[in-house]
């Protein structure tokens, strides 16, 4: 990696989604905040200030906490962009974007999560596969389970 990629993280994923638009948006926005949980599924609810300017922070109590981001651009049910450093301490500067699009048999789910920093390498390991396992845990919590038939 040259000096200018180590200052750089660029992560896309997609999944697609049985269920509604408006379910799997739902879902999402849970997953963002009653849902969210540490890469080892500690609970971590973080809080969303569901409209432009919003913000996305983890709430500690006694006006302590971490500020994740602020909403750039919520069109529910279909987009939400979050900028900020998100969970990284540090000097980084991110947007992330989750787009919901209407698909035949459900939603597919689009993000983007992209960094400009001195991001560390720890993070730079962690990151997608975190990703992954936030997009999958929005199908999850999307769509039906087959025994609730």
């Amino acid at each position: 990696m040259n000096a200018s990629q180590d200052l750089i993280l660029d992560v896309t994923q997609t999944i697609e989604i049985h269920a509604a638009i408006g379910d799997a948006y739902k879902a999402l926005l849970k997953r963002m905040t009653t849902e969210s949980s540490t890469p080892d599924n500690q609970p971590m609810p973080l809080v969303l200030e569901e409209w432009p300017g919003g913000r996305w922070f983890r709430d500690l109590g006694n006006g302590q906490g971490h500020l994740w981001g602020l909403v750039q651009v919520i069109k529910p049910p279909t987009i939400i962009e979050i900028q900020g450093p998100m969970f990284m301490s540090y000097p980084a500067a991110g947007h992330i974007q989750f787009r919901l699009t209407q698909i035949s048999g459900g939603v597919e789910l689009y993000m983007r999560h992209r960094v400009l920093g001195l991001i560390e390498a720890d993070h730079r390991m962690r990151v997608e596969p975190g990703w992954e396992s936030f997009i999958s845990d929005v199908k999850k919590l999307s769509e039906p389970e087959e025994n609730d038939a």
